[in-house]
């Protein structure tokens, strides 16, 4: 099982995250694309928080069918073309996650590869062998 960092003598994460994830060698690792707010049937979710939604119902989708969870995720990078939307995308997230805490990172961009995507995460999970 990962260990999970925050060390006292680094910066108190800023909200629901890790500093550090520590993972044996003896695990298998899931590397997931960047899942964006695309329904299964293909069409696009309408909104931040919509959008937000459907990135981490598809996650959780990816996450399953390599028999895994949330509690196996280790590090999510978020891609966000709204700063003003974070607040909503915190919400969404500490509700899919509730008390996990990967590893995090959140960057905001211009754009993303379709210009009706809003937001863009990507992340890796590890589960014991």
């Amino acid at each position: 099982m990962p260990t999970f960092i925050n060390p006292d003598d680094a910066p108190k994460p800023t909200s629901a995250y890790a500093q550090g994830v520590l993972v044996s060698a003896n695990a298998r690792r899931l590397i997931i694309s960047g899942q964006v707010g695309v329904r299964p049937d293909g069409t696009m979710c309408e909104g931040m928080r919509a959008q937000t939604e459907q990135v981490f119902a598809n996650m959780r989708a990816v996450l399953r069918a390599a028999g895994m969870d949330v509690e196996n995720l280790v590090k999510i990078v978020t891609y966000c073309t709204r700063p003003e939307e974070i607040s909503v995308i915190r919400e969404v997230r500490a509700g899919f996650l509730g008390a996990h805490t990967p590893a995090s990172t959140f960057l905001m961009v211009p754009a993303l590869a379709n210009p009706s995507y809003l937001i863009e995460i990507e992340a890796e999970a590890v589960k014991d062998a």
